[in-house]
């Protein structure tokens, strides 16, 4: 199972990366599950200076922009 975090405050921009994140899992077919992280205390503990955010597998992917589902699709691959 593959975890995946958007780290942000809920803003439109949070929201459009967990969507983003959740065609790139349908695109894929694979098993995954999308959290929305909106404690500041747990966005810290990444190495992220802008949100959103993006972790797939506590592995920081993407930060202070919206990646494409084809391009999340790609790091699921990996």
């Amino acid at each position: 199972m593959i975890i995946i975090k958007v780290l942000g405050s809920g803003c439109n921009n949070c929201v459009r990366v967990a969507a983003n994140a959740h065609q790139a899992v349908e695109m894929l077919g694979v098993e995954a599950v999308v959290e929305k992280v909106t404690d500041y205390n747990e966005i810290h503990k990444y190495p992220i200076l802008a949100t959103p955010g993006l972790v797939i597998n506590e592995k920081l992917v993407s930060a202070g922009r919206i990646p494409e589902p084809a391009e999340i699709a790609g790091w699921l691959k990996v």
